[in-house]
């Protein structure tokens, strides 16, 4: 081997070692600057006007009921019952008639004896990005809490922080290590993608039209 593809294949371990090390320090970065505004025990948590439950599938390829999905709507649930929220926007995608995240989020959460009442829906909150920022801009809120799994939390609060938003969080029920595997591999690169919407100052697709939520004391 000569002398010069010996130097290529050592500069390439070396950029390869240093993106491993910046990927893993942005992660543990969000998780490291999120924490203390995530709770897991009801009690300690702050009151607030309004939860976020962020948005997946009902139902996973597969066709199984999505565990993620259920947690969370049972951990929003249990912020309404427990008077630590007064009113819910759940937020997801709702990019044809056919997939309506925030539709079936609502259906959900009226099973479980949440008044329609309180209900806000946010069809355009393709990504924790768009949910998070709307619920700001749109629905006027800058102070709440985010609703899903921890690891999605930080990430979520994060990009709230980031943008001034005073927003904190509850942890619904996480699956175990396995049937999260493809999530969390997910994340890894969704926390990166974080960083480079903040950088390049990347908006929310749709914002639309104010949408007012009574503020009860």
């Amino acid at each position: 081997m000569s002398f010069r593809i010996k130097n290529l294949l050592r500069l390439f371990l070396i950029a390869i070692i240093i993106v491993i090390s910046v990927v893993i320090f942005l992660n543990q970065l969000i998780s490291w600057s999120s924490n203390k505004y995530i709770y897991d025990d009801i009690n300690e948590l702050p009151d607030n006007n309004v939860a976020l439950v962020l948005g997946t599938s009902k139902f996973r390829k597969d066709g199984a009921a999505n565990k993620y999905f259920y947690n969370r709507i049972n951990a929003a649930v249990k912020l309404y019952e427990n008077n630590k929220i007064n009113y819910i926007i759940a937020s997801g995608d709702n990019r044809t008639i056919y997939y309506n995240e925030p539709g079936v989020m609502r259906q959900e959460l009226l099973k479980q004896g949440v008044p329609d009442s309180i209900i806000y829906l946010d069809y355009a909150g393709f990504r924790t990005f768009d949910s998070v920022i709307r619920c700001h801009k749109v629905f006027g809120q800058n102070n709440f809490t985010i609703v899903s799994q921890r690891f999605h939390n930080q990430r979520a609060v994060y990009i709230a922080r980031s943008k001034n938003i005073e927003a904190i969080a509850f942890n619904a029920k996480n699956m175990n290590e396995r049937d999260g595997l493809k999530m969390r591999i997910r994340e890894i690169f969704a926390r990166v993608k974080v960083f480079i919407d903040l950088i390049i100052g990347t908006q929310p697709k749709f914002l639309g039209h104010p949408v007012n939520i009574q503020i009860n004391e």
